[in-house]
């Protein structure tokens, strides 16, 4: 029977030559098989080689220093197909710059296209993503300069039935370099450790399809038949290498915030703890009125940014994590989702299932409500939340989620950079010091989320700022509410890049989130 070879990394790293096409699957530093990743960078910087690669990653997998970051240097890679790298420095410096061709899908899209290659289909055939940077319309994804000049489409414009849809191709892989926890002698791989499932398999299989070599990285090899059959992740005739990590405290931690914690892998439960009461910002305050569009038992999606840093404390401390299910896209349901660094794995979580069906849920069911971190609103109810200036992050699973859920509400302050505010319960908001770049501008830098087709889809979708509240309707941003101690003319209009409708209900946002404790959230949805 096939049984795969362990190897050093060293010895691993010299199978891949100049030219060589490989994938990774993981999430932050969640899955990032660091030793084999540390072994390429060193090789590269010493003796050029491998050099000219082609990556493939669905998710954004670094902490600003692991990971896909020490891929970023001009010359050992040739082209980049993922969906984020705003924690992968290195990664948006060769982007900016010109050094690398950067191509653009959305997450869910990547995790999905290793399905339809395994399955012989002409790539991955969906409407996610039309109308926004990814349909070739638009910028068809591509990332820079140098993609931009290619006579090459990553994604086409196709019509079936009438109906307009994207097919996104798929890449042929050489390597698949992955992890897992435990490698048995004929190569089972279980991830019992791991703090998110992720989309590994399907990723295994597409490989195989077309002859491509599968390499594990694992904390430690054991004897056949340790594994419980039913925690095999991968079995072992797929797998061609295991590279056993020499320093597991270094390079094989479960996060990149600690090594191991079994209550974010799941076998255990952390004792209830009381999680820090976060201040009565901007942020807060934002997060505070954005959660007030809840209603009871909804299934949410939180992103990056105000979302992130927000919703969760605030329902903390409203004693409301038993009455909304939280979600993450690296398919967690429930718990304490970390944020930062270690963002994608969550404490106490009560399922974990696989990336590509966390978003066969997003992209077909759809979320009851997704709260977005964002950069800009425009007049015609664009959103830009994937480029900043000549900075592309990536748009990670924010196309993926914001098509299709049934409520997608945008969290951002009204202006950037400088902006000092406070809050009172009966004077509401007070400018201390104005920001200095207006985010509500006449066309945004690039279109993350199109306004007229969410309409046509029948969503609804709200801008939230600490100073007034839009709603996104058919024929653009209409302001719904004006926060007490803002003047609508001087503080809003004059400010923004173009001339919003104003709703012939105006109404004053809530002063109750400017409250400095509990404000009562779990009553106002109950109360709904």
């Amino acid at each position: 029977m096939k049984t795969p070879k362990f190897v050093t990394a060293q010895e691993v790293v010299k199978t891949i030559k100049n030219g060589d096409t490989f994938g990774m699957v993981g999430m932050t530093l969640s899955g990032s098989p660091e030793e084999i990743l540390k072994e390429m960078e060193r090789s590269f910087m010493e003796t050029g080689e491998p050099r000219d690669l082609t990556f493939v990653h669905a998710a954004g997998i670094s902490d600003k220093v692991g990971g896909m970051n020490r891929l970023g240097h001009e010359g050992m890679l040739k082209r980049v197909i993922g969906s984020h790298w705003g924690l992968a420095p290195n990664m948006m410096d060769i982007i900016t710059n010109d050094k690398v061709e950067a191509f653009c899908m959305p997450l869910g899209v990547l995790a999905h296209l290793h399905s339809c290659v395994s399955r012989r289909e002409p790539g991955l055939i969906t409407q996610t993503g039309l109308g926004t940077f990814v349909d070739p319309r638009y910028e068809g994804g591509k990332m820079n300069e140098r993609t931009k000049a290619l006579n090459e489409d990553m994604i086409d414009l196709i019509e079936i039935g009438g109906e307009e849809y994207l097919r996104y191709k798929y890449t042929k892989f050489d390597h698949l370099i992955i992890r897992g926890t435990y490698a048995d002698e004929m190569g089972n791989i279980s991830t019992i450790d791991e703090g998110c499932v992720q989309e590994l398999l399907p990723a295994v299989l597409a490989t195989k399809k077309f002859g491509g070599k599968v390499i594990v990285q694992v904390r430690q090899k054991i004897g056949n038949g340790s594994i419980v059959p039913k925690e095999v992740t991968i079995p072992g005739v797929f797998v061609d290498y295991v590279v056993v990590a020499k320093e597991p405290l270094e390079n094989h931690r479960q996060s990149s915030g600690w090594y191991q914690d079994d209550t974010y892998s799941g076998q255990r439960k952390a004792a209830a703890a009381e999680l820090d009461v976060i201040p009565l910002t901007e942020r807060k305050v934002i997060g505070r009125r954005a959660m007030m569009q809840l209603t009871k038992d909804a299934v949410i999606n939180v992103g990056t940014g105000i979302p992130n840093d927000a919703v969760g404390p605030i329902l903390a401390e409203e004693n409301m994590m038993n009455d909304i299910m939280v979600t993450v896209e690296s398919g967690i349901y429930g718990g304490v989702p970390a944020g930062g660094m270690d963002f994608g794995i969550s404490q106490n979580a009560v399922a974990l299932i696989p990336v590509d069906d966390q978003f066969d849920f997003y992209e077909g069911a759809g979320v009851d409500y997704t709260f977005m971190g964002c950069g800009e609103l425009d007049a015609h109810g664009n959103v830009n939340a994937t480029k900043m200036g000549k900075i592309a992050p990536g748009s990670g699973g924010f196309v993926d989620i914001t098509s299709a859920a049934k409520t997608v509400i945008f969290c951002s302050t009204f202006m950037g950079k400088g902006l000092k505010v406070q809050f009172d319960e009966e004077k509401g908001v007070e400018i201390v010091q104005e920001g200095k770049i207006c985010k509500v501008v006449n066309e945004v830098l690039q279109v993350s989320f199109n306004g007229k087709l969410a309409n046509k889809r029948g969503q609804k979708v709200y801008y939230v700022t600490e100073r007034c509240v839009f709603q996104i309707k058919e024929d653009g941003p209409e302001i719904i509410e004006v926060a007490r101690g803002i003047d609508l003319q001087k503080d809003i209009l004059d400010k923004m890049g173009f001339e919003p409708k104003i709703s012939p209900d105006l109404k004053e946002i809530p002063v109750s989130i400017y409250h400095d404790g509990i404000f009562g959230l779990k009553e106002y949805i109950t109360n709904k």
